[in-house]
């Protein structure tokens, strides 16, 4: 799926990625391959990118949010 996580300041990522573990303001979740569409704040923590390459990078963010639709997803974060 597609993923990009950007800042008002810049992107943090771009591309390709195979999960998303997002800290969602009810609790963290993790959007996989077709997941279903949906829109959440975020809360302080740490956002898990998981690459095609199997290697993890990670974001700690103070709030944000999340919008998944047709396996494109987009993170707006601050800090």
């Amino acid at each position: 799926m597609n993923l990009n996580i950007v800042t008002p300041g810049n992107a943090l990522f771009t591309g390709e990625c195979i999960s998303v573990r997002v800290p969602g303001i009810n609790g963290p979740f993790e959007v996989l391959d077709r997941h279903a569409p949906i829109i959440s704040l975020l809360r302080r923590g740490r956002i898990k990118v998981q690459d095609t390459n199997k290697a993890e990078t990670f974001f700690n963010i103070e709030s944000g949010v999340v919008k998944v639709n047709r396996n494109d997803v987009v993170i707006l974060v601050n800090g």
